[in-house]
């Protein structure tokens, strides 16, 4: 098994590197451990066998630019060969680019840019203002849903994987990206939550003292963080000035769901 070191960075726990490893059928899994050991192995990309090494290093440029720097944990099965007949299935439907629409009136579309071309997401608002390219995972998280997005971009990526004139490599990466990332989309977690305040009579309180977020005041009286479980379900920004996060954790969604709403998590996962 092939391993070669793409970068390197230090946490709290120590040193940790982004190494590439062989794969079944050529294929290489690029991913985050502990330097010392190995330990705590996360999966960031698994590039197919006709895939450039340079998307490994894109992907570790993505990864390293990003402060939440997420990934989910390495698993035997990720030694298989990558979408194994995923793309052949992909492939035998008719590429379709659309427009999508936010609820702002932006619009969202596939574009060749650069030279030589390669075939990038592009946002265009709505009014005044210039086109902008951005990552599928940005526009997954404008439209506060995986597909048409995913879809869009799996059958951009089989339509064009062979075609000299079009790069799809970064659609590749970023494509892989949403679908190992450990960080999802939390609308359907905010819904639940406003549903348990409107039909169940919650409170918002109540629902954060349940997942051990608790505040005291200056008597000593406790009450639950609304402010954490408001910026969790992408209600409140993180920041001022900033816009509500339409992303959390699935650790964090899995413990909002169980101890603050009382149902399983899989109930509030988007597919």
């Amino acid at each position: 098994m092939t391993r070669t070191a793409c970068d390197r960075y230090h946490t709290d726990d120590g040193p940790r590197e982004l190494v590439i490893l062989d794969g079944a059928g050529g294929s290489r899994l690029l991913v985050d451990r502990c330097e010392a050991d190995g330990a705590d192995a996360r999966l960031l990309a698994h590039l197919s066998s006709d895939e450039p090494d340079d998307n490994a290093w894109l992907v570790c440029r993505q990864f390293l630019a990003d402060p939440w720097r997420a990934a989910r944990r390495l698993a035997a099965a990720d030694f298989g060969v990558p979408g194994e007949g995923d793309d052949r299935a992909a492939g035998n439907e008719s590429f379709r680019p659309e427009v999508l629409t936010d609820s702002a009136g932006g619009r969202y579309f596939l574009r060749a840019t650069g030279t030589p071309s390669q075939l990038r997401w592009h946002r265009e608002p709505r009014g005044r203002g210039g086109i902008a390219m951005l990552s599928a995972r940005d526009v997954v998280g404008a439209l506060e849903s995986y597909e048409p997005v995913c879809e869009m971009t799996r059958c951009a990526v089989a339509r064009y994987r062979r075609d000299r004139a079009m790069s799809v490599s970064a659609l590749a990466v970023e494509l892989r990206r949403i679908e190992a990332s450990p960080i999802v989309l939390n609308r359907r977690l905010r819904e639940a939550v406003l549903e348990a305040v409107r039909e169940q009579g919650r409170s918002f309180s109540a629902i954060a003292m349940s997942c051990g977020r608790v505040k005291h005041d200056r008597r000593g009286n406790g009450s639950g963080e609304t402010s954490w479980l408001a910026r969790r379900v992408g209600l409140l920004p993180s920041s001022p000035g900033a816009r509500p996060n339409p992303w959390v954790h699935t650790d964090t969604l899995a413990l909002i769901a169980r101890e603050g709403l009382g149902i399983a998590p899989r109930e509030v996962e988007l597919p």
